[in-house]
């Protein structure tokens, strides 16, 4: 296994000088620079991460916090993380929010014992007191969800305007009954996208049925499970947006189920705009994020803060779309009349 001083002979260049250039500390020209690279490469020569630890008490290492693996959309996300991450010589570590010994004391404590040198929250279910303090001290930045008046590096879209912007979408479609099936009420994604569906039938002069507004857990049991329920009901909505894609797709299942037809007996949206979205049958209309984007931004955001740059803003908010597909009824002429 080559050593940093096999490297320094193949280059020609001094130990000290390949340190700088692995380091990327001290003054190296550029020509000395490429030279050592190439000969980085060409003896295909791996610095000991344990040494750089030792000398310079940084990991290179960042903790991704995600709620739900299972989620498929966390996956762009974290891509987007691992993109920028790898460019930056950043090593990546998961944890699941969701697997049952998870316990976010244990992701502040690596933080604390410099086990990682940044943290990635794509949750906010944590004790906002005790991440809010750790912020004072830590890398943090916060993506897809957020704390109110929180000075904490945040990235996400305004769920409240894209929750709006679909439900009305429904309501230019003509459909009077329209239900939400929620996210969890004890996160701020269920509380959001609930607001603008309120939002939206209150602005349209539509009344708000508590009936029609179920919680599910943005799984597609849920979706499933509440749209049987609302589908047994005997004044049944003509429309359901369900707070997630995976939701949607289970209440399309329940409808299958019950012989509902789906756009033509009722129509149904999700959010998110998951691959699995675009290959659903019926084709599903939802509420495309920036997912990419969102994990690129956070990793730009945590390596402002590990390079002590000054943030010209802590929250940053990305533009959502509204993709129109077949599950709406868009198509269908007897919707888009007015009654």
């Amino acid at each position: 296994m080559p050593t940093i001083k096999d490297v320094a002979k193949h280059a020609n260049v001094s130990v000290a000088t390949v340190s700088r250039v692995l380091s990327n500390t001290g003054s190296v020209t550029e020509k000395n620079k490429q030279i050592v690279l190439k000969a980085v490469k060409e003896l295909n020569y791996k610095p000991n991460a344990l040494g750089r630890y030792l000398r310079t008490a940084h990991t290179n290492t960042i903790l991704v916090v995600v709620p739900d693996l299972a989620n498929p959309f966390f996956s762009n996300i974290l891509k987007g993380i691992q993109t920028l991450a790898n460019e930056k010589d950043y090593e990546v570590l998961i944890m699941d929010a969701e697997q049952t010994n998870f316990d976010n004391v244990k992701c502040f404590n690596m933080l604390q014992q410099k086990q990682v040198d940044g943290l990635i929250m794509l949750t906010s279910r944590v004790d906002r007191d005790v991440l809010l303090d750790m912020c004072e001290n830590h890398n943090i930045v916060l993506a897809c969800e957020y704390f109110e008046d929180a000075t904490i590096p945040t990235v996400s879209i305004d769920n409240i305007s894209a929750a709006r912007k679909i439900t009305e979408h429904l309501i230019h479609l003509n459909y009077k009954n329209v239900a939400h099936i929620t996210g969890p009420m004890n996160t701020v994604l269920g509380i959001d996208r609930l607001r603008g569906f309120k939002q939206a039938l209150q602005s349209n002069s539509l009344p708000i049925k508590t009936s029609y507004i179920q919680e599910g857990d943005f799984n597609i049991e849920s979706g499933y499970n509440i749209m049987y329920k609302l589908l047994s009901m005997e004044a049944r909505p003509d429309a359901v947006f369900a707070a997630n894609d995976e939701m949607a797709m289970g209440a399309i299942k329940a409808a299958e189920t019950l012989r509902v037809k789906v756009p033509e007996d009722v129509a149904v949206v999700g959010f998110d705009d998951i691959k699995m979205a675009s290959m659903f049958t019926p084709q599903l209309t939802t509420i495309s994020q920036p997912a990419f984007k969102i994990g690129q931004k956070s990793m730009s955001l945590l390596l402002d803060l590990l390079n002590k740059e000054p943030l010209t803003q802590f929250q940053y908010v990305l533009e959502d779309t509204l993709v129109v597909r077949e599950s709406c009824g868009h198509y269908l002429s007897k919707r888009q009349q007015t009654t």
